[in-house]
């Protein structure tokens, strides 16, 4: 159904848009039954994660999970953080950036490296910090060198993974959950693993359009029931967001109102379960912006069973760039990388913030080594909640994505950020996630990377082999994943196809 805004018609309507007006305006108070927008604010402080506040089932949110996104510009150095994966580690020690960042609350897990990955992990060095901090740095990585193994895991615990050899051609297949959305239920059907319970069986699509029939992207929305439950998201590149109401409204409410805002206008429409399988709205924005601006941010494991995944995308990031930078759209491109181990390795998560300085990206990225990560499952849960909420993401017309490189599943059993809010919160600030399963992804990581592809409004690609459960048989069509109906390209063209595809459903300009 298509709906304009009207202020006599429906008093409800006109009081949430009043409020909308008020909250545009910088108004801290909001009525109850009022959506409530994430405000732009600077970087929230570190996560204490001695102290866990994150919701262990699904809960009805009344107020956003996030910060919405806000930076205006990425020309600046690369600026590097980290979280430290031991007891006691410092990051200032090894950064210069000295967050100050509490000491992880739980003991690490016990783990074992084999000595050419404790020698690969002592060698990782971020760009090096001038004055004093140098002197600083060097004894930290002295150190580390020096530092003694965790002890062997304990019998029954998955066997640690070792680097494969390298080689020259990966490819890769995609899928579209979202386009062949009874195909990815009956996947989460019969795949019986270990996840975040999030459901998303009942879901609407939400189309904004301008008065000339233009589609609307990066639109804020909010969705709300009567009872307070709401959720947020941004609407992509062709002015869509899917909206699932089971996933933030366990109550079942029958009504929710769909308050859409963009450039200080408003519009509002409801959604009635079970009445359409979509919702429109038009919204009388202004002109769309003269340049596509994308951030795109690579999500990598850095785990030792990664270094033929982080060599592909070491040799080929300058190809990427450059083939990104000719599109018709010409996008202002900034860069920013995410890496992760786990406990008790050298770092749990280095992070690099956005720079369009494509020369400093290429080196910090080829600093970055794969190694350690003694037991299967890695950070992934407390690097994807950096990724969404530490990363400098830019407001307002940007295309935000992220490619997740990985071959194994989050850690569920700690303390802290968990990816199924962590997700949510990437829709409510319009970041789509591609999620990449390298080889040996089990089905728990298969689960959990499409639940996150198919919630932001991403895709699943996966690693293609000759001989689908053996790497080193090279490159080939045939995976050990549950899909069907994929075409194959090496895994750099598919990155930038991706993001071709992405930028593609922007609307021109003029």
């Amino acid at each position: 159904m298509t709906t304009r805004l009207s202020l006599l018609r429906r008093p409800l309507v006109a009081l949430l848009c009043a409020q909308l007006l008020l909250c545009a305006c910088g108004a801290t108070e909001i009525a109850p039954g009022a959506a409530r927008w994430p405000a732009p604010a600077p970087q929230p402080e570190p996560a204490n994660f001695s102290s866990p506040q994150w919701p262990a089932s699904v809960v009805a949110r009344t107020v956003p999970n996030f910060e919405a996104p806000s930076a205006t510009h990425c020309a600046r150095p690369v600026q590097s953080y980290e979280t430290p994966g031991r007891i006691g580690q410092r990051d200032e020690a090894y950064t210069g950036h000295g967050e100050g960042r509490a000491p992880l609350g739980r003991e690490a897990k016990s783990r074992r490296a084999a000595p050419a990955e404790a020698a690969s992990d002592a060698a990782v060095a971020m760009p090096a910090p001038a004055g004093p901090a140098a002197g600083a740095a060097r004894e930290a990585l002295a150190a580390e060198a020096e530092a003694p193994r965790f002890a062997p895991p304990a019998p029954g615990t998955p066997p640690i993974q070792r680097p494969r050899p390298q080689q020259q051609v990966v490819t890769a297949g995609m899928v579209d959950d979202n386009a062949d959305f009874s195909a990815y239920l009956q996947f989460r059907q019969r795949t019986q693993v270990a996840h975040r319970a999030l459901d998303v069986s009942e879901r609407y699509l939400l189309q904004v359009r301008n008065a000339r029939g233009m589609a609307v992207p990066d639109a804020e929305v909010a969705v709300q029931a009567a009872n307070g439950a709401a959720m947020w998201a941004r609407t992509d590149a062709a002015g869509r967001a899917w909206l699932h109401p089971n996933a933030f409204d366990p109550s079942g409410s029958q009504v929710y109102e769909v308050a859409v805002r963009k450039y200080g206008q408003q519009g509002t429409t409801f959604l009635r379960r079970g009445q359409k399988s979509a919702v429109e709205l038009v919204l009388n924005t202004a002109a769309v912006p003269q340049r596509a601006r994308l951030d795109l941010v690579f999500l990598v494991d850095a785990t030792g069973s990664m270094g033929d995944e982080i060599g592909k995308l070491k040799s080929t990031l300058r190809t990427i760039a450059n083939e990104v930078a000719q599109l018709p759209s010409r996008p202002d491109t900034c860069f920013g990388l995410v890496a992760y181990r786990d406990r008790g390795d050298a770092f749990l998560v280095r992070r690099h913030d956005f720079t369009n300085d494509l020369g400093s990206f290429q080196s910090v990225l080829d600093a970055l080594q794969a190694a350690a990560g003694g037991d299967y499952p890695e950070a992934m849960n407390e690097a994807l909640h950096e990724t969404v909420h530490r990363l400098s993401w830019r407001g307002t017309d940007a295309t935000r994505l992220v490619v997740l490189l990985a071959d194994a599943p989050p850690h569920l059993d700690y303390g802290g950020p968990q990816y199924d809010d962590d997700m949510m919160a990437a829709l409510g600030k319009g970041i789509k996630v591609f999620s990449v399963g390298a080889s040996g992804l089990d089905k728990q990581g298969e689960y959990v990377q499409r639940q996150i592809a198919q919630y932001t409004g991403g895709r699943f690609v996966f690693l293609t082999y000759r001989e689908a459960g053996n790497p080193a048989s090279g490159s080939g069509r045939e995976t050990v994943h549950d899909v069907n109906n994929y075409s194959v390209q090496t895994l750099d063209r598919l990155i930038v196809r991706l993001v071709t595809e992405e930028l593609a459903k922007l609307p021109r300009a003029g």
